[in-house]
């Protein structure tokens, strides 16, 4: 217990270390807090954004999954990679519109490209709503790792408490150095939750001292660990194509994902950090995966999946490993709900509080930023507690994205079309999301009646035909396609940040 407790609290003490090194005298703007001066390179974007995409509770709900539901692991694979490859092609125009039109946020743009402010706030709502459910996993990974650092002697509340302690500490950094503090300990987190966690993993699997597993266990596996969701199961053809769909359009919906764009350094620091993204998620995830899948040939593993990691980590390595282990998830799920704790606070403030009857300061800006984040985070850890011992704790994940794809059509057509209007974009996500809600109540997975699809689905399908339908029955003025545009030619001309943050053309 002295030993693993001793890792998390040197772990613990180098972020804050790098915290302190890094932080300014001066106290942060709030477009300082929101995007970090749009400084940063590509891999300092990467990482920041693997830490964003990757929570602790990939090492618990999505490793539980491959080892006690197979290969069906790795659609998370699929729609990550194919997901965040896409932003590639999305990183131009939204850069280009933030830095030269002040963007603090994914609502931001949207509000900038309909020129509506509820179509910000609506937004804001669906997207803070959205990941919610990927804070409460990231509690339950904090809860779950203490209570393994505990070797059982601290009871779940304690556990999730302490987590939530542990969070609120980190974050009094979040709210002085606002991005800039996020974006220089993920650097640091990154390495050791994905790029050790990675190494470690493909250790494991050659049988490197005296490993539990191997890559000849992958062939031990029964044939039922090779089926997917919709091969000769319950679950309709459909099934695990909605899965991929609706992952690889949330990708892009994430406000994290958008956060993660505006504060590279400019266009180019955006792609190549893609680059890397795809590179880091696509190697970490594959060898963790295989490392489920060999490992639910242990009967222990195999019990209880979602413990698996922790268990195939004790027996590799006994106390330092399990120690290892646990500082692994630790620094995933710190990463990872600082990111999301932070968008969120950044969004209520930003675009729903805020507004042009009643413009808040920065020091407003920020005191609101910090109070919802304490709110938010407080909600969570009571949901983390009452789902503590879900089944299937990759549900929520499931769940969030049915919410957060009803973004996608406003976005994309918005950013690739010219076409649209603030009436049917505004009708569009809240009678898509209205469905997905409800839909998604009566039916948590899928829809055995249409052939396992799932409520995101349905809703995104509800969502283009009204966006479309309202569009053209309100129509557009003159002024609008101007203003519009301008717009997209704004999104082709380069923009450049300096230092003193003016914006200049190169």
């Amino acid at each position: 217990m002295l030993i693993m407790l001793g890792m998390l609290t040197v772990f613990y003490a180098v972020v804050v270390y790098i915290l302190y090194a890094t932080k300014r005298s001066e106290a942060p703007s709030f477009t300082e807090y929101s995007v970090g001066g749009r400084s940063y390179g590509p891999w300092f974007v990467a990482m920041s954004y693997v830490n964003s995409w990757w929570p602790g509770a990939v090492f618990i709900a999505f490793f539980g999954l491959a080892a006690g539901a197979g290969v069906f692991g790795f659609y998370g694979l699929a729609y990550s990679g194919l997901g965040v490859a896409m932003m590639y092609f999305m990183a131009t125009k939204a850069w280009r519109w933030g830095a030269r039109y002040e963007l603090r946020s994914q609502p931001d743009l949207l509000g900038l490209r309909f020129d509506s402010t509820l179509v910000k706030k609506i937004a804001s709502v669906i997207g803070v709503v959205s990941l919610f459910p990927w804070v409460v996993l990231g509690m339950q990974a904090l809860g779950q790792l203490l209570e393994v650092a505990s070797e059982g002697k601290w009871s779940v509340t304690t556990c999730l408490l302490i987590g939530l302690a542990l969070i609120v500490i980190r974050q009094i950094w979040t709210v002085k150095m606002g991005m800039r503090g996020l974006i220089m300990t993920d650097l640091f987190q990154g390495i050791v939750a994905y790029v050790v966690a990675g190494l470690v993993c493909l250790l494991m699997l050659v049988g490197f001292g005296g490993s539990p597993i191997s890559f000849g266990a992958l062939a031990e596996l029964p044939v039922e660990m090779l089926r997917v969701p919709g091969d000769g199961d319950a679950y309709g053809p459909f099934y695990l194509f909605a899965l991929i769909f609706t992952g690889v359009v949330g990708s892009l919906c994430w406000p994290t994902s958008f956060q993660r764009i505006y504060t590279a350094s400019g266009v180019r620091a955006v792609k190549a950090g893609t680059i890397r993204t795809v590179l880091i998620s696509g190697v970490f995830y594959s060898l963790l995966m295989l490392v489920g899948l060999a490992a639910s040939t242990i009967a222990e593993v195999h019990e209880v999946p979602q413990n698996g990691w922790f268990t195939l980590m004790y027996q590799y390595g006994g106390t330092w490993m399990l120690g290892l282990a646990v500082t692994i998830v630790f620094a995933a799920s710190m990463g990872h709900i600082d990111g999301s704790v932070q968008v969120c606070g950044l969004q209520i403030a930003n675009d729903i509080i805020n507004s042009e009857k009643r413009p808040l300061s920065d020091r407003q800006l920020t005191a609101v930023a910090k109070s919802s984040m304490v709110v938010f985070m407080a909600v969570a850890g009571v949901v983390a507690y009452l789902t503590f011992d879900m089944a299937r704790l990759q549900l929520l994940a499931q769940i969030s994205y049915q919410g957060i794809v009803q973004l996608s059509i406003p976005l994309f057509l918005g950013l690739f079309w010219r076409g649209g209007n603030k009436h049917g974009a505004v009708a569009g996500m809240l009678s898509g999301f209205s469905v997905a809600v409800i839909l998604t109540w009566i039916y948590p997975d899928d829809i055995a009646g249409l052939g396992g699809l799932t409520a995101g689905i349905v809703g995104m399908a509800v969502n283009l035909v009204v966006f479309l339908s309202v569009s053209a029955i309100t129509g557009r003025t003159d002024a609008d396609r101007r203003r519009v545009d301008t717009l997209f030619e704004a999104g082709r001309s380069p923009v450049r940040v300096r230092q003193d943050g003016a914006l200049r053309a190169s």
